[in-house]
């Protein structure tokens, strides 16, 4: 839907032959490029100018900030660039040279030095910075963001949470309500090559939150404390995509809490993180829970009715990394595995190769949260529990999943906890190379083949429960970490490793294309 919106939009903005285009749409160019000088030196000089459905193209260079802008209502979440006009149109001249930089002024590009990071503004009381954003829109309704680099944007020492994002999609963060609807981003890139300690560490790559529609299509995350890639707090109103995406060395490769509805990630790649791929509910992004059953009024994009969560053709592979930055929940991410579905439901995964995760390929588990509140939840004790039900497991490929050697390690181990639940559904899953997937309970494929939405008894697999409490290091806030079992062993951190770019991420071939005529793209 988003995708739409913004091809009609590129396709009213693509004629005439000056600045501005008969249209009405402007082209404003920050830098020089191929030796013509642009009208504006900082990209945030351009965004201030800039009006609905103009264009903003931005020359190769290092571009860093000396100044902070704050998004009305929310101090806490300053950023380098600013954006809260609708419809704006900003795409860099070449993906991997058009760098939008949290280091100091006058450091190398995204320089690894400690004594060259920008950590923001002071906090409000003076003690400690804030952390800083790189590229932040917030409330702008369908803006574009292709074909550039961010790097080094970290988070802050005061943990508020708002800080240490690349690039973010903002409707509003801790509002609980949708407040921005449909953007687009492809050929972004989203890394940080610093790390000295969690509460500073660079946090989220590409992120959009309190939002409803958009698109992702050939983006690039690494070296992040919670996930590379993160969708949340968009409830069952979500209606995004995300395509052609690669996100490694992270702690999650992608989060997404409380998204669901109609959203999809497919033909893409999750690998080396501590654990792949999760998608949760909890009491954070409100509002929760995880849902991935069609809302009223909305297909499926896929064969099954009612259900609008699908994570297909996907690779996830080699998810065996501890030595990741980590911090908060996604450090619990268990290590050595492929995805988890973590007080998720009615979402399906379908159609996917999950190879040489240690662990688990594919794992179904509630969520214990703290509470009250507890929305969309059950309270028991001072916990909030997040059950998972009423999933789908499709038609995947596993090979040499579970080499960890734990019990129940294996291509795909599920447990629950509450009863008069829908039942997982698991069909047509197979191990490449020929012989039956391995899977905790080991009967699954038989027991839940159908996808009937029926109550079942609670699964318990309190062996894979455990295991999944010990590979994790959960910790709870009453009793503390989950002590393992003797003999279950699973990998711990040794020392953060932080890994440099990929040679080689394609750039936009035609930066040019759907641009108004001006000096640049004649």
């Amino acid at each position: 839907m988003a995708g739409a919106v913004l091809l009609a939009t590129v396709a009213s903005a693509s004629g005439g032959t000056a600045t501005p285009s008969k249209s009405g749409a402007r082209v404003l160019r920050v830098g020089t490029f191929h030796g013509i000088r642009g009208q504006y030196r900082s990209i945030q000089a351009a965004v201030n100018a800039a009006r609905p459905g103009d264009w903003i193209l931005i020359a190769p260079g290092d571009w860093k900030t000396k100044h902070y802008r704050r998004p009305k209502g929310q101090r806490g979440a300053p950023a380098a660039v600013l954006i809260t006009t609708p419809r704006l149109h900003i795409r860099g001249m070449n993906r991997n040279t058009v760098v939008v930089d949290g280091t100091q002024p006058g450091s190398s590009r995204c320089s690894r030095r400690r004594a060259k990071q920008n950590y923001g503004p002071k906090s409000a009381h003076g003690k400690g910075r804030l952390g800083l954003n790189g590229i932040e829109v917030f409330k702008a309704d369908h803006v574009s963001i292709e074909n550039l680099t961010a790097c080094n944007f970290l988070g802050a020492a005061s943990h508020n949470g708002l800080t240490g994002n690349e690039i973010w999609w903002n409707g509003g963060a801790n509002r609980a309500k949708i407040g921005g609807w449909g953007f687009y981003g492809s050929y972004l890139t989203a890394t940080s090559t610093f790390y000295h300690r969690e509460p500073t560490a660079a946090a989220y790559g590409i992120f959009s939150s309190d939002w409803s529609g958009g698109a992702w299509d050939r983006i690039y995350t690494s070296n992040f404390n919670d996930s590379g890639i993160y969708i949340g707090a968009c409830k069952r109103v979500c209606d995004q995509t995300v395509n052609h995406a690669w996100s490694e060395f992270n702690a999650l490769g992608y989060s997404g809490s409380n998204s669901g509805g109609r959203l999809i990630i497919e033909h893409s790649q999750f690998d080396h993180n501590e654990d792949g791929f999760d998608t949760n509910s909890q009491n954070g992004d409100n509002p929760p829970p995880q849902n991935g059953a069609c809302p009223k009024g909305v297909k499926s994009p896929i064969h099954m009715a009612g259900r609008c969560w699908v994570f297909m053709h996907n690779y996830v592979h080699d998810n065996n990394n501890p030595n990741v930055p980590s911090a908060g929940l996604a450090a619990a991410g268990p290590v050595g595995t492929g995805m988890s579905v973590s007080g998720g439901r009615n979402d399906t995964v379908m159609d996917n190769r999950f190879v040489h995760n240690g662990a688990w390929g594919t794992i179904f588990v509630p969520f214990p949260d703290s509470g009250p509140p507890c929305t969309g939840g059950t309270q028991t004790g001072a916990f909030c529990l997040y059950d998972e039900y009423g999933d789908a497991l499709l038609h995947n490929r596993y090979k040499h999943n579970g080499f960890f050697g734990n019990q129940t390690n294996g291509d795909f181990a599920a447990f629950n906890l509450e009863p008069a639940e829908a039942n997982d559904c698991y069909r047509g899953n197979k191990e490449i190379g020929g012989g039956k997937p391995t899977s905790s309970p080991g009967n699954l494929q038989h027991t839940n083949r159908k996808c009937s939405g029926t109550a079942l008894v609670p699964n318990m697999n309190a062996e894979f429960a455990a295991e999944v409490a010990c590979d994790s290091e959960i910790s709870f806030s009453a009793g503390g970490k989950v002590p393992c079992a003797p003999g279950m062993k699973y990998p711990r951190r040794k020392e953060v490793v932080i890994h440099p770019l990929p040679k080689g991420l394609k750039s936009m071939p035609h930066p040019c294309s759907g641009v108004p005529r001006n000096p640049w793209c004649p």
